[in-house]
Formats: structure tokens, sequence, C-alpha cells
């Protein structure tokens, strides 16, 4: 028997390619109570830093430590409301200089008001400047032709005007929404205002505390799930396809299908790792070109769900896309791994800065 074995590409369907650069940042001087919590005292903070240079070098960084992992697309979920315009070629460059395929979205929201402070967001509320710069954003990267969804944050933080304008967006060209669902407490019910508009092509992301069913591919993120504290979100109970992401903490599919099958199994000691798998390869549905690409792992039965579940130390040696090795014996072909790590730490601590005196 061979020691090696070949697949198709992996997909990431849900990333935030933005926070490669969170490594190691300092802890809050708050520290977080809730999820929302979480989300006002370190991601809403960061996201708010953001300028050209980080969104490029997380980007590269997130896409090339992808490969390593066999993932060949990423389906990205980016914010940077103080740097919107243009953030979305950022990615794609970056994500090409790599040699992956990308498929970005600018997530709109309301929370921030016209004079960039945060705020609660009713249903009723006007859409702010910067979901109207958000939405530009994403039309003018999809009228390039370059594959590309929707993105909305979530309903708590926009308002219905603001959604039902990205619903149309993205039936104008043809595409998805990709918009965090039920996530925590704070978004519970927010089906109720989204079924009008949702449809087969939409990423419903998380759903832990959805209540009654959507229509979409459901994007389940255990580890992120685990990491927020927010809930077990017991994807097997709905009759959509399931796909698997990782919510920004890497894109490392197999150690999110090994982690899928646990979180299900202690949950439900039935739970099969079939069922996992099946998620984790429902991703090339999202992104059919990845049926293409070849990816060679250092372990002979990458065939078998029941074998990957409990395997440690699973590497890959080689990954082709598109019929051009992107990565070759381990290394990255098209750029230097230890540049992109450093030119990121340069980021990575600029952001720190940022956030240390923002305090």
């Amino acid at each position: 028997m061979t020691n090696t074995h070949t697949t198709t590409g992996l997909v990431c369907a849900h990333h935030h390619l933005y926070s490669s650069l969170a490594r190691g940042m300092p802890a809050p001087k708050v520290a977080p109570r809730h999820f929302l919590s979480v989300l006002e005292n370190i991601w809403w903070k960061l996201d708010a830093a953001l300028d050209h240079d980080m969104i490029y070098w997380s980007a590269a960084l997130g896409a090339a430590e992808a490969l390593l992992s066999g993932t060949t697309a990423i389906i990205d979920h980016h914010e940077s409301p103080n740097c919107i315009e243009g953030s979305l070629d950022i990615i794609h460059a970056a994500c090409t200089d790599i040699g992956i395929r990308v498929i970005p979205c600018y997530g709109v929201t309301d929370r921030w008001n016209d004079e960039g402070k945060l705020q609660k967001v009713k249903s009723t509320s006007p859409m702010t400047r910067g979901a109207k710069i958000g939405l530009a954003e994403s039309k003018r990267y999809l009228s390039s032709g370059r594959p590309a969804l929707v993105g909305v944050h979530a309903a708590f933080t926009c308002s219905d005007e603001t959604l039902e304008t990205a619903s149309e967006l993205a039936t104008q060209f043809h595409t998805g929404v990709h918009i965090h669902v039920a996530e925590g407490p704070d978004d519970q019910g927010a089906e109720d205002r989204l079924q009008k508009y949702a449809n087969e092509d939409w990423l419903i992301v998380h759903g832990v505390h959805l209540q009654k069913p959507i229509v979409g591919t459901i994007v389940h993120n255990p580890r992120s799930n685990m990491n927020n504290s927010v809930g077990y979100a017991r994807p097997a109970q709905w009759s959509n396809r399931i796909a698997l992401g990782s919510d920004g903490i890497d894109s490392n599919m197999m150690a999110e299908f090994q982690l899928a099958f646990v979180a299900g199994r202690a949950d439900d000691i039935s739970f099969s790792p079939d069922l996992a798998w099946e998620w984790l390869w429902n991703g090339s549905h999202l992104v059919p070109e990845t049926q293409s690409d070849l990816v060679t792992w250092n372990y002979p039965r990458m065939d078998s769900s029941w074998h990957v579940a409990y395997t440690t130390s699973l590497h890959v040696t080689d990954v082709s896309i598109n019929n051009e090795y992107v990565l070759s014996a381990g290394n990255l072909t098209k750029v230097d791994l230890k540049e992109i790590r450093r030119k990121a730490e340069e980021q990575s601590q600029r952001l720190h800065h940022a956030l240390a005196m923002s305090e």
C-alpha cells in the first residue's frame, strides 16, 4: 500500500481572513461575560482598526496556511468599517498571489452610525452610510465578473432596509447572501426576519439558536462555537445542506471535521463520523472547481471518515490548482512562507498597537 493518498481540494465555507492577525493580541481590558461582549470588546474593535496593508497580509497568511492544510478555496466574510472601498480587491490579490481560490464578500452592517460610533440597531432604523458604502463595494466587485457573495454581518445589526437591499443586490447578480444567523442569543429569531429573502444560494452561518427552518446552506463552525461558548448548533436536525467553516480560526478543514465529529458524538452517542465527513465534502458543491484540484496527503486512508476521525499528524505534501502545483513537497511554490509570516507579524504588531491605543 502506498503511504500517500490524493483527494480533491477542501473548501472553507466560512472564513474571516482578517482574523489571521488576531493571534497573540492583548487581552481586552474588560473580560467578556457573554458573546455580545466578545464582539464589542474584541472583534468589532479589531475590524475597525484594519487598513489596506493589514488586510493584504492577513489574507496572504490565511491563504498560505490554507494550502498547507489542503484547503484550495476560501469563502471569506470580510469587515473593515474604516477601510471598505477596495478591500475585496485586496483580498482577491492576496489569495491570487498565493494561488488559492477565494469567494469574498463585504459584511455590511448598521451597527456603526454615521459618526463612526457603535449603536443599537432597530429593524426600522435607516440604512447607515457605512452600509451603503459596503453594498457599493460588493456591487463594484461583483460587476467585475469574479465569483463573490453579498455579505451581511447579522440581522440584529442591520435594518430591514439594509437586509432588503442586500437581498436585491444578490438577486441582481445571481448570487447568494453570506450572513451570520442566530450565532448567539442576541440574534435569536433572525430567521423570522430573513425568511422572506433567503433562497438556496444563501449561506446561513452558525445557526446555533435557530428555532425553525430557513432555506440555504447552513455552515457549521464547531471550533468557533466552542471558543465563543455559544452552544452546540445540532445542524443534523435540519434538512438543509450542511457545510463546514472555521469562522476565522484557521483553514484546517480536516481539524474542523474531526471536531465536528467529536462535538456531534458528545451530543449524541449515535453520531457517526460519516455525517461530519459529508458536511466536510459538501463544500465542493459551493465551489465546484475544487473537484478538479488535487491534494496529496501523507496518510494512505484519506478516503475513510472512520480513519481520519481518529488519526493525528495528517499532513499535506502537494497541492495542484488549475493544473499548477502551488504546494510541492510541503513548500509553497509562488511565495516565500517565511516572508509572508514576517510581513504578517509586522502588520499584527501594528494592529495590536492600534488596539492598545484605542482603549
